[in-house]
C-alpha cells in the first residue's frame, strides 16, 4: 500500500510568518553587550544585518507579512507535502500514526531556503551586494547560494573543514549557483589564520566558521552577514513549515500528540514545532522533542547561560544552552548539528519545560534511517536521522504503555549528497562518540566567567 500524501493547493503557503515570542508567558533573557553586560540595541547588529531583519529579530508582533517577491520564489517548491508513513508504521509493527513533513523538495534539498530567500531579499532591498556566511554540512551554504542567485548577489561561504572534505558535492552545488566556498578555518580571515597558527590540522567548527563570516562582513562595505539558524528571525522564517503542517494534519483528520525535530542550532525544530507550541502554551496536551547528537549534546548536557555565538567572541552574548564557544565537536556525519550553542528561543523552551531534549548516537540513528528508506523510499539526510530515532523511541514507549500516539516529525532534507555517510554505516566504519564528562566540565569553566541567566 502506498504511503498517503496530503497536499495543500498551490496557493496554500502562508502569507505571514508566525512569531512565537508574542505568545510566550515571559520573554527569554535579552542578548547582552559583552563589554558592558547591558542588553544590546539594534545599533549593535546594524554593521552585519540589514535593518529589516533586525526589526524581525526584536519583534513582538505575532504575525509578520511575507513579502510577495519572497512568496513568489518559495512557490517554486512550497507548499511541501505531508505524508502518513503507513509503510514505516507496518515495518515498526505499531498502532501509532506517524506523519512527516518533507522539506527535501526544495532546490537545495532541505528546509534552509525558507529563510535563505527571505534573508537575501531583505539584504537586496537595502542595497547589499554580497553576503558572507558559514555552513556545517553544506545545507545552509547551498541554500544561501541559491537564494543569492535569485537576487543577483554574491555569496561567500565558510564551510567547516571536515565537511568541506567529506561532502564535495555540496561545495559543487554552491558553486553551480555562483557561491564561493572555502574550508574553515581558512587563510582568508584573521580569525581563520589564528586558528591555523595554533592547529594547522584543525577540522573546524561552526563557531570558527561563524567568526570568519562575521569578520568578512564587518570588514567590507558591500557585505552583510547571514546566519542559517539560532537567531529569532531565522526561526521566524521557518514557521511556514509548521503552519502548512497544521493545515495538512487537519486534512488528515489528525492532531499530533508528539512533535519531533532534530536540533543543531534550532531552526528545523522551531519551524515545524512553534505553530504547535502555541497550542501547547494555550493548554493543549502535547510533547515536543528536540533530538540532538550524543557527540554534541548541547541541550541535554550543556549549561544554560550566556555565551558567545562564535569561537572568536565577536558576537553579542546569547542566552542559550552551550558547550562553550571554544568547543570543537567530534567529526560526526551530521555536520548541521555540530554547533556548541542553541537558539535562545529553543533554549528558553527547554529551560522552562515546554520542550524536551533527547540525545542519540549516530549508528542507532542510521539504523532507523535505513529502515525508513526501505519503507518510505526517501533517504534522509544525516541530521533528521536523529528525529527518526526519537520517533521510534516514542513508538516503543507507546507499546510499553499500551497506547497509540499520533506523531509528527520534520524530515528536513534528503541525504543524496551524503551517501558517504551511509557507506560508512554499511561498511562498519561508522563509530559512536560519547562526549567525555571532562569536556563538559571544561565548558562550564569557560562559561563561569560570563554573565548568568537571571
Amino acid at each position: 500500500m502506498p504511503t498517503r500524501r496530503f497536499d495543500l493547493p498551490s496557493d496554500g503557503t502562508p502569507d505571514h510568518w508566525y512569531n512565537l515570542a508574542a505568545d510566550l508567558p515571559a520573554p527569554p533573557p535579552p542578548p547582552l553587550n559583552p563589554g558592558t553586560g547591558e542588553p544590546i540595541g539594534p545599533e549593535a547588529l546594524a554593521p552585519i544585518f540589514p535593518m529589516a531583519l533586525i526589526g524581525q529579530e526584536v519583534s513582538a508582533e505575532r504575525l509578520i507579512p511575507i513579502p510577495d517577491p519572497v512568496r513568489d520564489i518559495l512557490a517554486m517548491w512550497r507548499p511541501t507535502p505531508l505524508y502518513r508513513a503507513e509503510n514505516w508504521e507496518r515495518e515498526l509493527g505499531t498502532d501509532c500514526k506517524i506523519f512527516y513533513k518533507y522539506e527535501g523538495t526544495s532546490p537545495a534539498g532541505s528546509h534552509k531556503p525558507n529563510t535563505a530567500v527571505a534573508q537575501a531579499y531583505f539584504n537586496k532591498e537595502e542595497g547589499v551586494e554580497r553576503i558572507a556566511t558559514e555552513t556545517g554540512a553544506g545545507q545552509w551554504g547551498s541554500a544561501l547560494s541559491f537564494a543569492c542567485s535569485q537576487f543577483g548577489m554574491e555569496c561567500k561561504v565558510y564551510m567547516v573543514r571536515v565537511s568541506y572534505a567529506s561532502k564535495p558535492y555540496r561545495r559543487t552545488l554552491m558553486e553551480t549557483w555562483g557561491g564561493a566556498c572555502v574550508a574553515s578555518p581558512s587563510e582568508d580571515t584573521n580569525a581563520g589564520r589564528a586558528i591555523l597558527a595554533v592547529d594547522p590540522s584543525s577540522t573546524g567548527s561552526l563557531g570558527i566558521a561563524i567568526s570568519e563570516a562575521v569578520e568578512d562582513a564587518a570588514t567590507r562595505e558591500d557585505t552583510k552577514y547571514s546566519l542559517g539558524s539560532v537567531l529569532n528571525h531565522v526561526l521566524l522564517h521557518q514557521t511556514v513549515v509548521g503552519q502548512e503542517a497544521k493545515d495538512q494534519m487537519e486534512m488528515a483528520d489528525a492532531y499530533p500528540d508528539v512533535v519531533v525535530g532534530c536540533a543543531g542550532g534550532g531552526s528545523n525544530l522551531a519551524g515545524l514545532s512553534f505553530p504547535f507550541v502555541a497550542d501547547k502554551l494555550a493548554g493543549r496536551e502535547m510533547t515536543v522533542i528536540a533530538a540532538e547528537p550524543a557527540a554534541c549534546p548541547t541541550l541535554t548536557r550543556g549549561e544554560y547561560g550566556y555565551d558567545f555565538g562564535d569561537t572568536a567572541m565577536t558576537t553579542p552574548l546569547l542566552p542559550m544552552h552551550s558547550l562553550g564557544h571554544d568547543f570543537i565537536p567530534a567529526p560526526i556525519h551530521s555536520g548541521g548539528l555540530r554547533y556548541h550553542g542553541m537558539a535562545p528561543l529553543v533554549s528558553h523552551l527547554v529551560h522552562t519545560g515546554v520542550v524536551d531534549a533527547r540525545a542519540y548516537h549516530q549508528t542507532e540513528c542510521f539504523e532507523e534511517a535505513v529502515r525508513f528508506a526501505r519503507s518510505e523510499g526517501i533517504v534522509p539526510a544525516p541530521e533528521p536521522t536523529h528525529a527518526l530515532r526519537a520517533v521510534v523511541e516514542q513508538v516503543e514507549q507507546a507499546r510499553r504503555e499500551g497506547v497509540s500516539k499520533t506523531i509528527l516529525f520534520n524530515l528536513c532534507g534528503h541525504g543524496y549528497f551524503d551517501m558517504a555517510a551511509y557507506d560508512d554505516y554499511f561498511s562498519g566504519r561508522m563509530t559512536d562518540y560519547e562526549l567525555p564528562q571532562e569536556e563538559i566540565d571544561a565548558a562550564s569553566e569557560v562559561l563561569a566567567d560570563l554573565p548568568r541567566v537571571g
